[in-house]
């Protein structure tokens, strides 16, 4: 088949027919395109970007007719032609009149042959491990389906549901954040600063949402809540420090933990959450989840909330709270988190936008004392000075035009509505487990009859559509928790929730 981006005329630079006859090359050149999808000009322009920066359409190669091109990807021919002058505008193309559009190429240093670097074999890959000072690709770690949505039952926990997504809201926010005044605030170099209304919005709508009530300077933006356990762990921990770390727990947390020191103490979880016994009187440091308890979702009641802090000054233990999910539903009494009953700066506050939004948006943030942000923000730079400042500003307009709680509100309806689904089908679906969901959470932890391994059964379950998460990753002791799974219910529809349970039922009942 003859390959119109591997012609000698191109390399002279002389006109190439498109062999526009050869469909099998221009619809493999287009096969990534979603001609369903939406902006279907941007993808077209970036497909033939990518082909020409990757030398699969040389210098002079003659594109199909705006008419062909748009008959053989079955979109408008207008689509096409905007794609066509917008590549010509850019020059990526050129325009011949009554000759049609050739690729104008790259700049010859560039247009050469790129040739894929040869996989490593076993004996590479030996001599790259031993150089290795950490492995944290063999941690054990929470696994999810890049492409669960591609599942019709998708129960699992903090990911992304586009019917909840308030993208007109966003947009406009975005929108706002590319007017040339705007412009000038985010492009600078902050260093290790952050944009001041998004810290603004933090301090004066979200935070004391939560009871919390914080200076400018108490407060740091992060890559997403993981990022900042991350610096808070490099700051505090050196080899030796103890680590209290609930178990079951979060294991990005406990990885993150265990990559600096060995002392890593598990602490005991009962149906209150974690109980500040021997253990946790023992640590240096403590992460906890008193919101909702990882994974098992307990709340923890108000009179061990100050037991915790009335023990952690006595023994002088700093407390990392992650409050990883609660707003999402607004049901029953909210209990104040630790950090707004702490009185002796004990506690460090773990937040996110993320879980409320989207967490591709990577957006977290890191409540303390004036003294840890500055460090924080000291340690930040040496990794990556701020996060993205059009990011930070778009949710400071966001949360400023009022958005952020109206959204709130709208998410909550329609997660307690899931969750009262599940309250009712459970029960009759999956009668052989036990099951708890604390107040306001937005996902399950299930229980199955010994025996059952839970992770044999999350992949029966996804070989059946339905996806689940496995508990064994949760707990410090490799198969402890083996029958037990987490639920979640943030990012499947309604309508799927039942059938999904049926199917989940059928398949935990099946012998053997």
């Amino acid at each position: 088949m003859a390959n119109p981006g591997r012609s000698t005329k191109a390399a002279e630079g002389r006109p190439v027919s498109s062999g526009i006859g050869d469909a099998l090359f221009w619809g493999s050149l287009f096969q990534g395109l979603d001609r369903r999808g939406p902006f279907l000009q941007l993808q077209i322009r970036q497909l033939i970007c990518t082909a020409i920066e990757e030398g699969r359409l040389a210098l002079g190669v003659r594109m199909p007719s705006s008419r062909e091109l748009a008959t053989l990807l079955e979109v408008s021919r207008n689509t096409v032609v905007i794609a066509y002058e917008q590549l010509v505008d850019q020059n990526f193309l050129v325009s011949r009149e009554r000759s049609g559009f050739f690729v104008a190429g790259l700049p010859k240093h560039l247009d050469t042959q790129r040739d894929l670097r040869a996989a490593p074999d076993d004996a590479g890959t030996a001599r790259w491990a031993e150089r290795f000072a950490v492995r944290p690709s063999a941690n054990r770690n929470i696994v999810k389906p890049l492409n669960w949505q591609d599942y019709p039952y998708p129960f699992i926990f903090g990911q992304f549901d586009p019917s909840l997504f308030p993208t007109n809201d966003w947009r406009e926010s975005a929108r706002a954040a590319l007017s040339v005044p705007e412009i000038n605030n985010w492009a600078r170099d902050l260093i290790d600063a952050d944009d001041p209304a998004l810290i603004e919005q933090l301090r004066l709508q979200v935070l004391p949402r939560r009871g919390i009530r914080a200076r400018p300077d108490e407060i740091m933006m992060t890559m997403g809540a993981q990022h900042a356990l991350y610096l808070i762990a490099r700051l505090f921990i050196k080899q030796g420090t103890r680590v209290g770390m609930e178990d079951p727990g979060y294991p990005d947390a406990r990885n993150i933990f265990g990559m600096l020191t060995e002392n890593i103490v598990p602490l005991t979880v009962d149906g209150d959450g974690m109980v500040p016994d021997a253990g946790f009187e023992s640590c240096d440091l403590a992460y906890v989840t008193p919101g909702h308890q990882c994974p098992t979702t307990s709340v923890m009641p108000e009179a061990r909330r100050l037991e915790l802090l009335r023990k952690a000054q006595e023994r002088d233990i700093v407390l990392i709270e992650d409050d990883y999910e609660s707003e999402l539903i607004q049901e029953g009494p909210t209990l104040p988190p630790l950090m707004s009953l702490d009185r002796n700066d004990r506690v460090l506050y773990v937040g996110s936008l993320s879980k409320a939004l989207a967490p591709g948006l990577r957006l977290g943030y890191v409540a303390a004392p004036a003294p840890v942000i500055r460090e924080l923000r000291a340690l930040r730079r040496l990794m990556l000075r701020h996060p993205p400042l059009n990011n930070q500003r778009v949710a400071a307009l966001f949360i400023g035009l009022g958005h952020y709680r109206s959204h709130l509100q709208r998410v909550s309806r329609v997660l307690l509505e899931r969750a009262r689904i599940l309250d009712r089908l459970l029960p009759q679906h999956l009668s052989g487990c036990s099951f708890k969901r604390g107040v306001g959470s937005t996902s399950y932890w299930v229980t199955c009859p010994d025996g059952v391994d839970a992770t044999e059964l999350a992949k029966a379950a996804l070989a059946e559509g339905v996806v689940i998460e496995p508990g064994d990753v949760f707990a410090m002791t490799k198969g402890s928790h083996a029958n037990s799974f987490r639920l979640g219910f943030s990012s499947i529809r309604n309508d799927r929730i039942e059938p999904g349970i049926e199917r989940l039922g059928r398949i935990i009942a099946r012998p053997g």
